[in-house]
């Protein structure tokens, strides 16, 4: 049986099929490396389709081959990395144990504080990154004839912002929107950061540039909506909240908004079914506190009791809570439970009902505009 031999395509060695190197040059070994097509023999092109083919499976081997010594080096590289990481963790672990042996370090708060700093750098890197795409959309939408000042104003105010000169920063991009009036990303952030304020008055104006342009994001329905409600557009805050019910689908915020505007209305009956769905959306001491508080107005102080124990248990520091299930004790006659909430609550007598309807309560206010902002509704746009 003739002995079969995979020839150099360099130096035309012959070496043993199977091979990958030539024994000769250390050429990588391939196939065919120039087809008879690009050769010319006694004045004649020999076209052979087959040749160009394995040509381009040569090729393709060439490429794989060193895409594959790449990926073991990669897989290396991370393999040693893994292996540092792991011994690191372990020497900081055994120090902290050496630290909570002596009573210095407790290891326990050490972990969760740790924890709770790579969240926050997490996050912060997704803001960073977040912010970076949408500058680069609000200059990439830009509809101005001075581009460069338009330019100048946005990068400014996003180098403001990121080093935590926020103010300062959005008074840039607040001149950036006045050239640029249709740039609708960027008075969507504009009008975000005074909802995040709490300047609804000012988040209105650039929220209802935003929601003309783009009228189906329901985001922008829902913060525009809340903003309404705040500045006593009744109606106007009900179609918008409830679109965003419709078609987005429930969200503690917008039925949160709803009830709200139903308990200014006075209209226990709906705002009891709004809140109880906001609290079905998100279950939180909030929710149950503010079910407690309208329950405790309507003399219900049995439901108002079981929704305030459990806002209580949630947040064993919420102390409006405390306050509020003291009073509806005391009103159920149970003295002794009604002092040792009170001891909980530990502040003086205030109108809780009232701060609720004039939406002064600053935990609420904010657990609401958290809500909003971070919604999400697939319909949007």
């Amino acid at each position: 049986m003739p002995i079969v031999s995979h020839y150099c395509q360099r130096c035309l060695a012959a070496n043993p099929l199977g091979q990958e190197f030539c024994a000769r040059c250390g050429t990588r070994l391939m196939i065919v490396v120039e087809p008879s097509s690009s050769r010319f023999e006694a004045g004649q092109a020999s076209l052979y389709t087959d040749e160009h083919l394995l040509e381009r499976i040569s090729v393709a081997e060439n490429r794989v081959a060193r895409l594959s010594e790449r990926l073991e080096r990669t897989l290396d590289l991370l393999l040693r990395y893994a292996q540092n990481a792991y011994f690191d963790r372990s020497l900081i672990r055994a120090l902290v144990g050496l630290l909570s042996e002596d009573g210095l370090v407790d290891a326990d708060r050490l972990e969760r504080m740790w924890t709770e700093r790579c969240q926050r750098d997490t996050v912060k890197q997704e803001e960073d990154v977040h912010r970076d795409e949408l500058r680069l959309r609000i200059l990439a939408n830009a509809r101005v004839q001075d581009k460069q000042s338009f330019e100048q104003l946005v990068n400014e105010g996003f180098l403001l912002i990121e080093d935590k000169q926020i103010p300062e920063g959005i008074t840039r991009l607040q001149r950036a929107a006045e050239i640029s009036e249709g740039n609708t990303a960027l008075n969507l952030f504009i009008g975000e950061y005074f909802f995040r304020d709490g300047k609804t008055k000012e988040a209105r104006a650039y929220l209802t540039k935003a929601h003309e342009a783009w009228p189906d994001d329901l985001r922008i329905s829902l913060l525009l909506g809340l903003t309404c409600a705040d500045d006593g557009e009744i109606e106007l805050a009900k179609n918008l909240l409830r679109n965003t019910t419709t078609q987005g689908g429930s969200s503690f915020a917008a039925h949160y908004g709803l009830g709200w505007l139903f308990v200014a209305e006075k209209n226990w009956r709906r705002a009891v079914g709004e809140f109880k769905r906001a609290l079905t959306v998100k279950p939180s001491p909030e929710a149950h506190y503010v079910l407690g508080c309208l329950y405790y107005e309507l003399n219900r102080d049995e439901l108002a009791v079981r929704h305030l124990r459990k806002a209580t248990k949630m947040d064993g520091d919420y102390a409006e809570a405390f306050y509020l299930l003291a009073q509806a004790y005391e009103r159920t006659g149970r003295k002794e439970l009604a002092r040792h909430a009170l001891e909980k609550a530990g502040r003086k007598n205030v109108n809780l009902f009232r701060r609720f309807m004039a939406g002064t309560d600053k935990r609420l206010a904010e657990t609401l505009r958290e809500d909003a902002l971070a919604a999400d509704f697939t319909g949007g746009h």
